[in-house]
């Protein structure tokens, strides 16, 4: 189990300073609206690799008028302390310590999954190939924290091949050891894709039926259909070098690489209509991201990768029915990590009972509420 027991915050957000103390339990956050529900949320998220759930700079999260950077602490289990700090606002770069010793954000990214959930993410199926990427890779990222590191150098890859056909000469031997760093990158993001989403599928189509419709995945790129395939690695690096070496004629005409791993996408079917989710109903898109989000979450507690997730879902519960809200609670409690939720009002986890610990929301400050 991954749980936070206590969260401590400086100069994060609208919050000058907060302390939570908590007992594992789900956390259910609760207040007005622009109280600062989701900013806690966005704190619980920099124990992940990456901007967190907003994607936003680090700088963008300290306080205003702090005058230097944020900082977060944070305990998990009772036993593992992290911190995490902008040392101020001109760094780039988070500082992490894990137990007081200096750590890499990868070595926190082995210790702590994270699955979410926001309103920012509704319109991912209605939305271009660009999103669903981002959707997809945020979900293998919380699978494999490496698939971080092979994407960063897939787009530092990328772009000096687009640097390089926007000069409208392409020099073989130059392009040749781009093309090889970037098919090499491609080649692993591909794979990661294509493992999490066997995972994700047969959590799938583990779960038993009921409020959150199953979907049918698949994945639309060469590089992935192959991996899926069952392909080794060398054969997928060599379908992505020959895809680039046998395009550059015409990417240099389109001023940019027109094929690889970035240009693929994430096929979803709402399998009880049998139609592309882009189709679906608002509800039905919901219901099929929080079915996503629990088969993630199944997923990474069944596949002994790592530890069960943290989960962090804003504005989910608001959009239930109650039926709906009581399924979503009993599903949470049965993965075995702990869920972090907000909402207007204390009356949307009723359902919950016992399970979780009630947090009221006020502007800069929060405190539990009961036991």
């Amino acid at each position: 189990m991954t749980a936070l027991t206590r969260l401590s915050l400086t100069d994060f957000r609208n919050y000058a300073g907060l302390t939570l103390r908590l007992d594992g339990r789900h956390v259910c956050l609760y207040g007005a609206n622009g109280a600062g529900k989701t900013n806690l949320l966005e704190a619980v998220s920099q124990l992940g690799p990456g901007r967190g759930l907003r994607s936003a700079q680090l700088s963008e999260m300290t306080r205003r008028d702090a005058g230097r950077g944020w900082a977060l602490a944070a305990v998990l289990d009772d036993e593992m302390k992290v911190s995490v700090a902008l040392e101020g606002n001109g760094t780039a770069k988070r500082s992490v310590r894990i137990d007081g010793a200096p750590a890499a954000p990868g070595d926190l990214a082995e210790r702590v999954r994270l699955v979410w959930l926001t309103p920012a993410m509704d319109g991912v199926f209605r939305g271009g190939a660009g999103d669903r990427r981002r959707f997809l890779d945020r979900l293998v990222l919380a699978h494999l924290p490496a698939h971080g590191r092979a994407s960063a150098r897939y787009e530092k890859a990328l772009s000096e091949r687009n640097a390089l056909i926007e000069r409208g000469h392409v020099d073989p031997a130059w392009a040749d050891a781009i093309e090889a760093r970037l098919a090499e990158a491609g080649a692993e993001m591909a794979v990661n894709r294509a493992i999490v989403l066997e995972a994700l599928q047969g959590a799938v189509d583990d779960r038993p039926e009921g409020h959150f419709p199953k979907a049918d995945l698949s994945l639309e790129g060469e590089a992935e259909i192959a991996a899926l395939k069952g392909e080794d690695f060398r054969t997928i690096f060599d379908l992505l070098v020959d895809g680039y070496r046998g395009g550059r004629r015409r990417d240099i005409a389109a001023g940019r690489t027109l094929s690889g791993p970035h240009r693929s996408d994430l096929s979803v079917i709402h399998r009880p209509t049998g139609a592309p989710a882009g189709e679906a109903s608002t509800g039905q898109q919901k219901a099929l991201l929080i079915g996503l989000m629990l088969a993630s979450a199944t997923a990474l507690s069944a596949g002994g990768s790592g530890p069960a997730p943290l989960m962090l879902l804003d504005e989910a519960a608001a959009h239930l029915d109650p039926d709906r809200r009581a399924a979503l609670f009993d599903e949470l409690s049965a993965l075995g990590g702990q869920a972090w939720l907000t909402g207007t009002e204390a009356f949307l986890f009723e359902a919950f009972g016992a399970r979780a610990q009630r947090v009221l929301v006020t502007e800069g400050a929060a405190e539990v509420v009961g036991d």
